[in-house]
């Protein structure tokens, strides 16, 4: 497997976040964290990822602090992984990333979950930047100021 260059150091917060949790599978454990599963078990069944590979991006979100560990619930012997609040903040990127595949991955029509308030059981309002007076934020309207 070839060496891929660490981002960890980088000016950038977008490459940093990416070096940590950009790949599939931290992303995918994230999202069912926020679904309530806690158990490796359940973790590997859902995703069908191999023990190995999970092992590894659960230590890796562990030792970056956005899941911790805790005794079962249940008070069987097994571990439990939970979402810290580090990892909880990661809630709008999952939200962001799942409305973004709503409307450009998917026919009109087809078939797909929803993430709807517990509350009313209404799908959740489109989630988009806000200027300070709350107006949307286009891309054209920011810019990234270089570290110089």
């Amino acid at each position: 497997m070839p060496f891929r260059k660490s981002l960890k150091n980088e000016a950038c917060p977008v490459a940093r976040s990416v070096d940590l949790i950009g790949d599939r599978w931290s992303l995918l454990i994230v999202r069912d964290a926020f679904d309530g599963m806690r158990r490796f078990g359940d973790f590997q069944r859902n995703l069908g990822v191999a023990r190995n590979i999970l092992a590894d991006r659960l230590r890796k979100l562990v030792d970056a602090g956005i899941l911790g560990t805790q005794d079962a619930s249940d008070g069987t012997a097994y571990q439990e992984y939970v979402l810290t609040l580090e990892g909880e903040s990661l809630f709008p990127v999952v939200v962001a990333l799942r409305q973004w595949g709503e409307r450009h991955l998917f026919e009109r029509g087809e078939r797909h979950s929803v993430l709807v308030e517990k509350g009313t059981g209404k799908a959740i309002a489109f989630m988009a930047p806000a200027a300070r007076d709350g107006s949307t934020l286009l891309p054209g309207a920011t810019e990234v100021r270089k570290v110089v």
